[in-house]
């Protein structure tokens, strides 16, 4: 594994110009095929799962599939004076008109009045599938405010499934590129802090950016493969900046501290080398963690978790690939620029000092002796920590039982509330209310509450013979249901029917939200009590319920069917890479306890501070009480593979270490010492992207963000500075058995040295 890091930065290190134009070239190529081949968006027949996805499918067989339909509401500008009939009436004729001659839309219904008379509604269904109605919207809405303009005295505004996406859509948008203006600052300024130099500090984000751009256009071309439901590009935003960022910066500060040993003495590219030969394996062996434990999403055989772990596979594998080739290429570059300068300035200084010592020997004074540059103290100092780490480590040392209890206990503490755990699938009930479709939509709920949500009981007879008998039983299911307090009363069931007779459409009014228990209960009522009772008695036919409640339910149950499999696989990957990375079975059992420890404490803060209603106004956020179905199982793929990064970078220093010939306990120390820089600033960095979507306005987007932000945070903090180095002082040696068993076998008892430079100046690896 060694060896790969090793002969690539040799390449690149050797032929520099040759791979900064290659990688640049690459990125190029990446997203020119990209936007050549465009993207797959995923479609309605990619989402179904459950029941619901039955009933969809079978509506779909027949053409009763739901159309994208937008409302259009006309109602007085002053809410004290009722609604005119005739300007009402006028505007309704008038949007009719406008609309029939649009080409997006394929009906108009008839205007309906709201029971108090203050609402006048205009149903427009559009052409094509459910999903396809966002994208073609924009006319409908713009001749809804052109009758606006046109009537001055009402107010007509339009909603609906198609509107609320595109207003979900370009409120992503703003939301990104605020996200942006504050995880790029604060990134730069981090790396500033850290190396001192705009230049080294600009390299991880030119790269970061750069693996951005190359995975979005590989993304692009992967959605042919895989459709893409929309979220891969966030992901890639998400995931890129903070592993980018991370990778150059493990890789950078171990070059930097390989020049301030040598003081001089290599050339740039053998100090390349030399960090290819630790710092390069750290993040090959990360990268494939997080490839290898974010793959496991896609056993949740959901388009959605597909999508994100496409983009995170992808800009992950870019940003490794960028950190083993162009990186060691920049760096030697940047290296000899700066050779050349420590050279001139060395001149210089040579030629002041032979000039001082010249007037001093006029003078008659002795020469005085040669300043000590420092540089051995900088390069022993540079690994060493801060007050502040130094201050977290104390207790671990000092006291390590003590420590990784009370350690222990306070994670657990945190992750108590995650016992309570619900959780909901976002939809339209659970989008900001910035968006003017949003509180169109309210409105519309509150005029007309029987449009609130709806029931679709689909069947499917064995032939046209049946017809009639399967329209008798919904026609009786129909009156079951009216006569049920759970269901709209006031709206009478339809019943559609296809062409070829073999399938019919029940539609069923819920006064309810979507997400409410109500709508809930009433879904349950149907399937386990209605729909028995009327259809039961007609055979050989198929049926299943669908609509806005039972969508959301059965992709929860699904997700909470497939969360056991998933997280098993996971376990089990990020156990053998940590097995496979440091052959120790007890490094890689406390890598999987620790992450699941980081991981359940901050879903029992998330559930702590977004199911209840007390961080609302904190936060900026309407408490769904419930946790969006997603987030946990995004959380626990996404953390493992991100806690990697800090696992293998702490770990391998320590294994560095006792390679060296130190006892396990001054490797533990020694290891995380000069680890914990590096670790607080890559910690930094990933809180501050993903800290950032706290701000957002999707609830589902905060929760994510808030989410990984304190699970890095515990991480870094209290997992590698205190529980980490108190177990494994605890464990010593035993901690790494078979490894220095097997390391004794293979060399005796002579210790073996981290990787060196040779005479030539080249990496050398160590055998054992």
């Amino acid at each position: 594994m060694t060896s790969l890091p090793v002969r690539t930065a040799r390449w690149s290190a050797r032929h520099a110009w040759a791979a900064i134009a290659g990688w640049f070239a690459f990125v190029i190529l990446c997203l020119g095929v990209g936007i050549t081949v465009g993207t797959n968006q995923a479609t309605s027949v990619d989402f179904r799962v459950g029941e619901a996805g039955r009933a969809e499918a079978m509506a779909a067989e027949g053409g009763l599939e739901r159309r994208p339909t937008e409302q259009i509401l006309i109602r007085s500008r002053d809410a004290a004076l009722p609604l005119d009939t005739d300007r009402a009436g006028a505007a309704a004729r008038d949007l009719t008109e406008r609309m029939r001659a649009l080409p997006e839309v394929d009906t108009v219904a008839e205007p309906v009045r709201s029971r108090d008379g203050t609402v006048l509604m205009v149903s427009v269904v559009m052409h094509g599938p459910e999903l396809e109605g966002r994208k073609n919207v924009v006319p409908l809405l713009e001749q809804t405010a052109a009758v606006g303009a046109a009537h001055p005295g009402l107010i007509v505004e339009e909603t609906g499934s198609p509107a609320i996406s595109k207003g979900v859509n370009d409120q992503r948008d703003e939301d990104l590129a605020l996200s942006e203006r504050i995880t790029l600052p604060v990134t730069l300024i981090t790396l500033l802090l850290v190396f001192g130099s705009v230049v080294m500090a600009a390299v991880p984000l030119l790269l970061a950016l750069s693996s951005i751009a190359a995975a979005l256009g590989l993304s692009m071309a992967a959605s042919h493969f895989l459709p893409d439901a929309g979220v891969g590009t966030n992901m890639i935003l998400l995931v890129g900046l903070a592993v980018g960022v991370d990778y150059t910066l493990f890789y950078l500060k171990r070059e930097r501290e390989e020049r301030a040993r040598a003081r001089g003495t290599l050339s740039s590219e053998a100090l390349v080398e030399l960090a290819a030969a630790t710092a390069g394996r750290a993040i090959v062996v990360s990268g494939l963690a997080v490839i290898v434990s974010t793959a496991t999403l896609y056993l949740a055989t959901d388009v959605i978790f597909s999508s994100l772990a496409t983009g995170t596979i992808l800009v992950v594998a870019v940003a490794v690939v960028s950190s083993l080739t162009v990186l060691p290429a920049l760096l030697v570059k940047i290296g000899q620029r700066a050779e050349r300068r420590a050279g001139h300035t060395a001149e210089r200084r040579a030629r002041r000092a032979e000039r001082r010592s010249e007037r001093r020997a006029r003078r008659g004074k002795p020469a005085r002796a040669a300043r000590r540059d420092g540089g051995e103290d900088r390069a022993h100092g540079e690994d060493r920590p801060g007050r502040l780490t130094g201050a977290l480590l104390k207790p671990a040392r000092t006291r390590p039982a003590l420590t990784l209890c009370l350690s222990v206990l306070l994670l657990l503490g945190l992750a108590a509330p995650a016992l309570g755990l619900k959780l909901v699938d976002p939809g339209r009930d659970t989008f900001s209310r910035d968006i003017p479709a949003v509180q169109v939509y309210d409105r519309l709920n509150a005029a007309f509450p029987e449009l609130s949500s709806q029931h679709r009981v689909t069947v499917r007879g064995a032939g046209p013979d049946r017809t009639a008998d399967v329209h008798r039983a919904l026609t009786d299911l129909g009156r079951r249901t009216q006569g049920d307090p759970l269901f709209a009363a006031d709206a009478e069931p339809r019943i559609l029917t296809s062409a070829d007779g073999r399938i019919s459409v029940l539609e069923v009014a819920v006064p309810y939200t979507a997400t409410s228990e109500k709508a809930g209960e009433s879904l349950t009522r149907l399937r386990q009590v209605h729909l028995p009772a009327a259809l039961g008695r007609v055979s050989g036919i198929d049926s299943a319920v669908s609509g806005d409640v039972a969508r959301g339910r059965d992709y929860v149950d699904h997700e909470n069917a497939k969360l056991p499999l998933v997280l098993g696989f996971l376990l089990l990957v990020t156990f053998l890479m940590t097995l496979w990375a440091f052959r120790s079975v007890v490094i890689a059992l406390i890598g999987v306890v620790l992450n699941l420890l980081s991981a359940g404490a901050a879903l029992g803060a998330l559930v702590a501070v977004f199911q209840g209603t007390w961080a609302e106004g904190l936060l900026g956020f309407d408490s769904l009480g419930a946790i969006a179905s997603r987030v946990p199982l995004f959380l626990f793929v996404i953390l493992f593979g991100l806690s990697m990064d800090y696992q293998v970078f702490v770990v391998s220093r320590i294994k560095e270490a006792m390679d060296g010939g130190m006892t396990a306990r001054r490797a533990v120390l020694d290891g995380i010492e000069r680890s914990a820089k590096v670790v607080t600033s890559a910690a930094i960095v990933m809180v501050t992207v993903f800290g950032a979507f706290v701000a957002l306005h999707l609830t589902e987007m905060k929760q994510m963000g808030f989410c990984l932000a304190l699970a890095v945070l515990l991480d870094a903090v209290v997992v590698r500075l205190m529980v980490l180095p108190a177990l494994l002082l605890l464990l010593g040696e035993r901690a790494w058995n078979p490894l220095r068993r097997s390391r004794r076998n293979a060399q005796g008892a002579a210790p073996t040295a981290a990787p060196t430079a040779g005479p030539d100046g080249r990496a050398v690896e160590n055998v054992g």
